[in-house]
């Protein structure tokens, strides 16, 4: 594996966590731990994104995000990476495509909260990866009959594995999503930067 990308062996599971954390805060770390006790997952990357093709405003630097994460994510089986930047990927399905090819053989699950599970179907190729990648949804708070009404959720719910199946979910055949609902932090990024704590600038 190329020098600064993430390492992982044929048979691991590895989650991943994507988006601009911007900034990282304890809610990530939260969802992190969780995912990596209810899935079974080996491994957790947070892939800190370049930026979001849905949002307007460009983040905060990289390196000034990946430092903020590093602060907030202490677990010897998390790793914070920029390897999207690297590959040059912007799009969930095309980091996917090429995180496939660059790692054979490893089991990858996307993780994503409840909130996003609700816009999902606007992903470029959000079919292409429900069809492709185990889904794990973790719930936020109040965010939890919106995203199980979403369009991708009705469009994809007899692929629905129940809760007391979720350590299966990475070694599932594909689609295979899996809604949690665990005791969460409620706390945003957005609320973060309007507090003044955060800025995007430095």
């Amino acid at each position: 594996m190329r020098a600064g990308f993430p390492k992982a062996s044929v048979g691991q599971r590895v989650g991943l966590l994507g988006g601009s954390f911007d900034p990282a805060h304890e809610g990530h770390a939260h969802i992190t731990r969780a995912a990596l006790k209810r899935f079974g997952l080996d491994r957790v990357w947070w892939l800190v994104s370049p930026g979001n093709p849905l949002k307007a405003e460009g983040p905060a630097p990289m390196a000034r995000r990946i430092e903020a994460a590093r602060r907030v994510m202490h677990h010897p089986r998390v790793t914070i990476t920029d390897i999207e930047a690297r590959i040059g990927t912007r799009y969930t399905a095309e980091t996917l495509e090429r995180l496939i090819g660059l790692y054979p053989g490893v089991r990858f699950v996307w993780l994503m909260g409840a909130d996003n599970l609700t816009t999902f179907h606007r992903w470029d190729r959000w079919r292409w990866i429900l069809d492709t990648v185990p889904v794990g949804v973790l719930a936020r708070p109040g965010q939890g009959i919106a995203a199980r009404q979403s369009k991708a959720a009705v469009a994809y719910a007899r692929y629905r594995l129940p809760a007391e199946r979720a350590r299966c979910l990475a070694g599932h055949p594909t689609p295979a999503w899996c809604y949690l609902r665990v005791p969460m932090i409620d706390i945003s990024s957005s609320e973060i930067r309007a507090s003044g704590q955060w800025h995007r600038t430095p």
